[in-house]
């Protein structure tokens, strides 16, 4: 059996994927779905608990509806993990900042309802524009910093990975890669840090074709949006964001790709930052320093720059 309870705000897509693939771990007592579409969390909530025979997890989904005034918010309570995903989706040609103010007033509100109903939570904020929504998050919670991270290196990681696997006809699983920096245009890939079989992948691929697989992972999010014409990728984010949210409640240690507060490491302070980190049952235990080249390290710190700039005007929004 499972222990803990874990909540999914939004039952879009991703938060419905989220809350299936964190329900069929079996390592929660309780996911909680909620939305402010009317019954539609409940209806998710019976759909999947009827899966649980057929997939043999024990873990009970729980469905609510939820007001602007908070009503219903009281169902999160106890929660020990709470996934943001609440908010607009990117639309075909839009940016991820298009979505900034519309977003922020979203996660304000539902923040805001975290903080009153589950104050001992680890936040994992998801609703984008992804760095700006985290800080978005900690400022409306007053949580501590370690307590509320985003999820953008484990998505954007994710693929990279598939990338180089598919261009080199290899088993993902062959293949590690990383990207630290913004959910965005200045993410900033690791080709430094990234390797086949255990082999440099600069070894593996002449440094063009690395160049281009950098550049469609940083618009990957763009070219499913564009493919798919309503809607945005949601199996690989919420497979992201639960693996996060299982290494919360394990309290694993593992080192992970997020979007943390980064106050001294790479000499940059004060700004929520793509990089890797060690998770556990308080969040962030530790942001991992990863030895990066001269020229990621010069990207990494225009990424800090960039995302500092727009994370300072959100406390207005």
């Amino acid at each position: 059996m499972g222990k803990g309870k874990v909540t999914v705000v939004g039952a879009g897509f991703y938060g419905s994927t989220t809350a299936q693939r964190l329900a069929e771990y079996n390592v929660f007592d309780t996911v909680v779905i909620t939305d402010i579409v009317d019954g539609k969390p409940e209806g998710l909530a019976l759909d999947l608990n009827q899966s649980r025979p057929i997939e043999g997890f024990e873990t009970k989904v729980v469905g609510k509806t939820t007001g602007p005034s908070g009503e219903g918010y009281e169902v999160i309570e106890g929660s020990d993990v709470v996934v943001i995903t609440a908010g607009l989706a990117r639309k075909p040609g839009m940016s991820r900042m298009d979505l900034l103010e519309t977003n922020a007033k979203i996660v304000r509100q539902v923040a805001e309802n975290v903080a009153k109903f589950a104050p001992n939570a680890v936040v994992i904020v998801v609703s984008n524009p992804l760095d700006e929504m985290t800080a978005m998050a900690q400022l409306a919670t007053q949580f501590p910093k370690q307590r509320v991270l985003g999820q953008a290196g484990m998505l954007d990681t994710a693929r990279f990975s598939n990338f180089v696997a598919e261009a080199l006809d290899v088993p993902v699983g062959s293949v590690r890669t990383l990207t630290l920096g913004s959910h965005g245009d200045t993410m900033v890939p690791v080709p430094s840090r990234s390797t086949v079989d255990g082999k440099p992948l600069r070894e593996a691929m002449p440094a063009e074709q690395i160049e281009e697989l950098v550049v469609r992972t940083r618009n990957g999010g763009a070219e499913v949006v564009a493919l798919l014409k309503t809607g945005s990728a949601y199996f690989a984010p919420s497979a992201a964001a639960a693996r996060m949210a299982r290494a919360v409640i394990e309290d694993s240690g593992e080192v992970m790709p997020v979007c943390a507060w980064v106050d001294g490491e790479y000499g940059i302070s004060g700004v929520y930052l793509g990089v890797e980190a060690e998770i556990g049952r308080e969040g962030v235990r530790k942001v991992v320093e990863t030895p990066l080249d001269s020229d990621e390290l010069a990207a990494l710190n225009a990424a800090a720059e960039a995302v500092r700039a727009k994370q300072s005007d959100i406390a207005n929004l």
